[in-house]
């Protein structure tokens, strides 16, 4: 049996054929061995050991462990020498499989395109692309994170909105914004500059940011951003033959606006996926 792991920093989903979980996100850049066993010990098993395996009604974490022949874990920060922390756990936690750690860019393009050749794009909290052909990675503009890069990503997003509700077009939407998410802006201030984890704090707005796509400046502001990405991070490749995919929330929540995007660029867009778990399952199945 084939186990898949689609993992964020903030979450991660794991897939059978027969069963199911969602547990919290694992970046080997960020978290210790510990911190990773102990997730995929006190939070993976007991979910997937409730699944209907087979037929049984009972069954042990060692029964399930022992089912699994395969493991494909595709993640955020699944980089050499980091990723190794990930494959000594799966190697500890299912005994019986072969072990496979890929970065969660390779993860989109086997998600996307299968073993075509594609741009796949990921637009999360984070943003990323790539160049693929044959089920591998071709070329890569490298990210460069929210500071230096990620386009059209979450954090970024995030970081225009307040910069323009504090100072530019959109400050009458600041007192909404207080309200809602019940925040001064010396909050905002200590969130972005002095507290951990800033790209998730600057994310987590997005869902104000589609709440008021319908105000003109604000659509303009996120079809802007999204043609930055375009412009930086797809149209290098020289490909504007081949149509371009995307999978992450950001993607899944302002398609519309990517479209713009990619038409202002001369761009066909392609195939847009939430959550790319289920299309890695079956990429791997077909590879059996």
């Amino acid at each position: 049996m084939i186990l898949i792991a689609d993992s964020g920093s903030t979450k991660t989903e794991w897939i059978t054929s027969e069963a199911t979980a969602t547990t919290r996100g694992i970046n080997p850049v960020r978290d210790t061995k510990e911190n990773i066993q102990m997730v995929i010990g006190t939070e993976v098993m007991p979910q997937l050991c409730s699944g209907d395996w087979h037929g049984t009604d009972e069954h042990t974490p060692n029964d399930t462990a022992h089912q699994i022949t395969q493991v494909h874990f595709y993640g955020a920060g699944c980089i050499r020498p980091f990723s190794q922390s990930v494959s000594d756990v799966l190697g500890q936690t299912f005994p019986s499989a072969s072990i496979h750690v890929y970065s969660d860019l390779l993860g989109a393009a086997r998600a996307l395109c299968g073993n075509e050749e594609g741009i796949a794009c990921i637009l999360g909290t984070g943003s990323n692309s790539c160049l693929c052909n044959h089920g591998e990675i071709i070329r890569n503009i490298s990210p460069l994170g929210y500071i230096l890069g990620d386009e059209g990503s979450g954090a970024v997003l995030g970081r225009l909105l307040l910069s323009e509700m504090a100072k530019g077009t959109m400050q009458e939407l600041w007192p909404v914004f207080s309200r809602q998410y019940n925040m001064t802006m010396p909050d905002v201030i200590s969130k972005v500059y002095r507290q951990t984890q800033a790209n998730r704090f600057l994310a987590s707005i997005t869902p104000f940011i589609k709440e008021h796509i319908h105000l003109p400046h604000v659509r303009h502001m996120v079809t802007t951003e999204f043609t930055r990405f375009l412009q930086r991070n797809v149209l290098p490749y020289g490909r504007t033959d081949l149509p371009v995919n995307f999978v992450g929330g950001i993607a899944n929540h302002f398609t519309d606006e990517i479209r713009t995007a990619c038409g202002l660029c001369g761009l066909e867009m392609g195939k847009v996926i939430a959550k790319p778990a289920k299309n890695m399952l079956k990429y791997h199945i077909h590879a059996v």
